[in-house]
């Protein structure tokens, strides 16, 4: 006996049978089981879904003719037996005459077929027309089809099959009553393979199955036929490294290591397994594809975990990884990759493109720029410690020693703090306009204290000669903008020595929010929480509902190493609930004091003589939309 090839062995005789197609089995058992038949339907989609099928199915359901039924009527399960079921089983049933609209094109085709649609069937209930791939058909054929599409005879249903719907006339798609048969996912091919792989007694690796339902790329038909092929190139059994090998794709193990180098930062272990993939002569445009892609779903995974795909099996091992990196990591990365595919074309050869480009990403994240100690670069420069964020940031603390010598020099000015003296005279030698560029950009986040550095000047007014009143005049407003746009310059820079049970409350939470020195999505996330309690080792906050998808451990573990190095260990957790309207959060009352210095720079601007000059001598109007206060422009 001949070997008879899985997809056709596993072919779907019945609707309960057929897999991935819910939509389309509903309504056609709802309607066969209540008797309102369309006499003409189209099946679209793909190949390999199951669109010849569908419409072999159907026609048994209109001529199977099982004991108790007789010519009754149709029914939605086929028996499989009786005669007409197994005579369309092997093609040889007289009354489904099948078309190759592909090879018949003519219209003299056509006429022809239509020409025997008046007579009676022979064998079965119905005459059943399957023309499949009918987007072939010429404008004559279909023009010569559409008579008889609208109104056949009784005895007649007509099923079409294409894989391309938008070629067929608006005048036959409105005869026919369309069914568009889905992609399939390679969950549901890999699902479907075990069972089959199963019945069959065929030994396989779950991982080969993954690697055979990507390949097949939604055709359940091309899944059967690769496992075929598998099956033969395995001797018997389907094995990973034997896919692998057949299919000539990349081995998905290899983009993970590639991603695992990115987030342990080890270049040493980067550049070995690119020379491993050197080995099998891969596309490394390929290999950037996919390690792009991989970026795209680690995103997703910080984001919004139950979005990440399933489709190499792997969500799992995604969800891990995404917790070692940090969301503006991944954004870089998956920007850098993008930008060195468009750059290939340029290299002198492939592998050396992908290198670069991978060097780029570790070169330009943001721990290889000079920044304050108080961005958590320990705790990225450590990924091995990411896998527990709770732990993370207590070991990462004995790295930034620096931390107690940057902010003396950052509060110069507040001169009343005793132990800010020793180091005073230093940052009053290094004048803010010679630092180097992070330094005032780090200072202009914390509003008090670049307050204080704007009145470091302010020694100039010793010299006090009453002989120039008008300068004097002149500059007294220029002090009190900038004493009106610095407000509450004593508020946030919090001493400990004011919370003697060690605790935080809101207010507390708001005088050393700033003093953190959070960046990012992370600043975000805590600047919409107020503090729920605090037992001294636990810090919940209370959430607003609006952020709960900003949710993710490395920023818990970046709020956590902020309060570590501020003298205040905490774990956090948090609690999402609607946030009190008599409480102010740090995201709202920083959006409170941006109105009111915006405000007080407008009214300040409306009261200059000089701009009341230009008013009345051009008609000129103050754009306050584009009003900047003093410190949003240092």
């Amino acid at each position: 006996m001949s070997y008879q090839v899985l997809a056709r062995k596993w072919r779907p005789r019945t609707f309960h049978e057929l897999v991935g197609q819910a939509h389309v089995q509903r309504a056609l058992v709802n309607a066969l089981d209540q008797g309102r038949l369309h006499h003409a339907y189209l099946f679209t989609g793909t190949r390999g879904v199951g669109k010849t099928t569908l419409a072999r199915i159907l026609a048994k359901c209109l001529n199977c003719t099982a004991s108790g039924r007789g010519d009754e009527g149709i029914t939605s399960t086929p028996c499989g037996q009786c005669d007409s079921c197994q005579a369309i089983d092997e093609g040889r049933f007289v009354d489904l005459i099948e078309v190759d609209a592909a090879s018949r094109t003519k219209v003299e085709d056509t006429r022809e077929l239509l020409d025997n649609v008046q007579y009676a069937p022979t064998q079965g209930r119905y005459k059943v027309y399957l023309i499949d791939e009918v987007h072939m058909l010429s404008t004559s054929s279909f023009n010569a089809l559409l008579k008889t599409l609208e109104e056949p005879p009784p005895h007649v249903k007509f099923l079409l099959a294409t894989t391309d719907p938008q070629k067929l006339p608006p005048t036959v798609l409105s005869r026919c009553l369309q069914f568009t048969l889905k992609h399939m996912p390679p969950e549901r091919v890999v699902e479907h393979l075990t069972y089959v792989l199963g019945e069959e007694g065929v030994a396989f690796d779950e991982s080969a199955l993954w690697l055979l339902g990507k390949a097949a790329e939604g055709s359940m038909r091309d899944a059967m036929s690769l496992t075929d092929q598998a099956v033969a190139f395995g001797q018997g059994a389907v094995r990973h490294a034997d896919v692998a090998a057949m299919l000539g794709t990349l081995d998905h193990r290899h983009i993970l290591g590639l991603a695992e180098s990115l987030a342990d930062v080890d270049v040493q272990r980067l550049l070995a397994e690119v020379a491993e993939l050197a080995e099998q002569g891969p596309d490394f445009a390929a290999v950037l594809d996919e390690l792009s892609s991989m970026l795209h779903r680690l995103a997703v995974a910080q984001m919004v975990p139950d979005a990440v795909d399933n489709s190499h099996g792997d969500r799992d091992v995604i969800l891990q990884l995404a917790s070692r990196f940090t969301a503006e990591d991944i954004q870089l990365y998956y920007q850098i990759g993008i930008q060195g595919r468009g750059d290939m074309m340029h290299a002198p050869d492939l592998r050396s493109a992908l290198e670069m480009t991978l060097l780029r990403m570790l070169a330009f994240r943001p721990q290889g720029v000079p920044k304050p100690p108080r961005t958590p670069l320990p705790l990225r420069r450590e990924p091995s410690q990411a896998a527990a964020p709770e732990s993370a940031p207590l070991e990462a603390v004995p790295q930034p020693e620096a931390l107690p010598e940057v902010q003396p020099e950052v509060q110069p000015a507040p001169q009343v703090e005793s132990p800010a003296q020793p180091t005073a005279p230093v940052a009053e030698e290094e004048s803010p306009r010679q630092e180097p560029p992070p330094w005032p950009v780090e200072a202009e986040t914390e509003a008090p204290e670049t307050g204080t550095l704007q009145h470091a000047p302010e020694p100039a007014p010793v010299l006090e000669p009453d002989s120039a009143p008008e300068p004097a005049a002149e500059s007294d407003p220029v002090s009190e903008r900038e004493d009106a746009l610095a407000p509450e310059p004593q508020v946030l820079p919090a001493d400990e020595s004011d919370n003697p049970s060690g605790k935080l409350d809101n207010a507390q939470w708001l005088q050393c929010f700033d003093s953190l020195g959070l960046g990012g999505l992370t600043r975000n996330l805590a600047g919409n929480c107020l503090v729920e309690s605090d037992d001294g080792t636990l810090l919940t906050l209370r959430l607003d509902p609006s952020q709960e998808a900003m949710q993710a451990e490395v920023h818990q573990a970046r709020i956590e190493r902020a309060l570590q190095e501020q003298g205040m260990p905490r774990r956090i957790a948090f609690y999402v609930a609607e946030l009190s309207t008599s409480m102010e959060t740090p995201r709202q009352r920083e959006e409170r004091l941006n109105k009111e210095r915006h405000a007080q720079a407008v009214d300040l601007l409306n009261h200059d003589p000089h701009v009341q000059k230009l008013q009345q001598a051009f008609g000129a109007k103050l754009i306050e939309s584009s009003v900047k206060p003093a410190d949003a422009l240092r």
